[in-house]
């Protein structure tokens, strides 16, 4: 090798390589759709699954009540009667104008319990009546076994009777261990509005079914039963029911 000769010259080419295959090794000419990963990305967890989901929650209670507006307007003026009675110290020290607007609100979910929600929600209704002799009673009315209540309004029903006073009780007792006394008549008077509610559709409630026994065991259970047989059974029906529900 001539040292006049360059270096490169003398180094041979490599032998020409075949060219490397392009694409997927394997692959088929069918064309497949595009796969785009976001990271950070999960599914809804919030979207209802089945029915018993997508009903749950109060939007979905009153869809399924019968009479929406009756159950808005009984747990409107119950839950405004308290909201108002533990807001009012931060919104006024007017204490005659606080007693009145919770005294209003409680007048008005008395009566509304008792007149609309009653008898709309689970068909009940009483009412305290006296006669010519000066005596007073109860009376009360309730709607035809064969049509029942809505399911869910009935237990809304009842869960509002039962619950708010409840609350009310234990109001007053965070007034009397505080000695806010000025407010311990306002609680009294919501207490006894409440507990007069509960108390009545309680017996309205054991009346229409004490009434409901009666009418089948004198019909004999519907079946002809009649004679001893149908008076038996008859005498079970009532001794049973009285028991249950006082």
């Amino acid at each position: 090798m001539s040292s006049h000769t360059p270096l490169l010259q003398t180094i041979e080419p490599d032998e020409p390589s075949a060219p490397l295959p392009s694409g997927n090794i394997g692959s088929t000419n069918k064309s497949k759709p595009n796969v785009a990963f976001i990271p950070n990305t999960r599914p809804s967890e919030t979207m209802a699954t089945n029915e018993v989901d997508a009903e749950s929650g109060i939007a979905g209670i009153f869809r399924q009540s019968a009479h929406p507006a009756a159950l808005f307007c009984l747990y409107l003026f119950r839950i405004s009667a308290i909201t108002v009675y533990v807001l009012c110290g931060l919104f006024t020290n007017d204490y005659v104008l606080s007693t009145v607007a919770v005294v209003i609100l409680l007048a008005m979910d008395f009566w509304n319990c008792r007149n609309v929600a009653g008898r709309t929600l689970v068909g009940l209704r009483f009412w305290n009546q006296v006669d010519d002799d000066g005596e007073s009673y109860w009376v009360f009315e309730s709607r035809d076994p064969s049509r029942p209540a809505n399911p869910i309004d009935s237990k809304m029903f009842w869960i509002a009777l039962y619950v708010f006073p409840a609350c009310w009780l234990l109001l007053f007792i965070v007034s009397i261990l505080r000695f806010n006394l000025s407010f311990v008549p306002i609680v009294v008077l919501a207490l006894v509005f409440n507990v007069t509610n509960a108390v009545g559709f309680t017996y309205a409630d054991r009346d229409a079914k004490q009434r409901w026994a009666n009418s089948v065991a004198s019909s004999g259970w519907g079946m002809g039963i009649g004679g001893v047989g149908g008076q038996i059974l008859g005498g079970v029906v009532k001794n049973s029911v009285g028991r249950l529900f006082g």
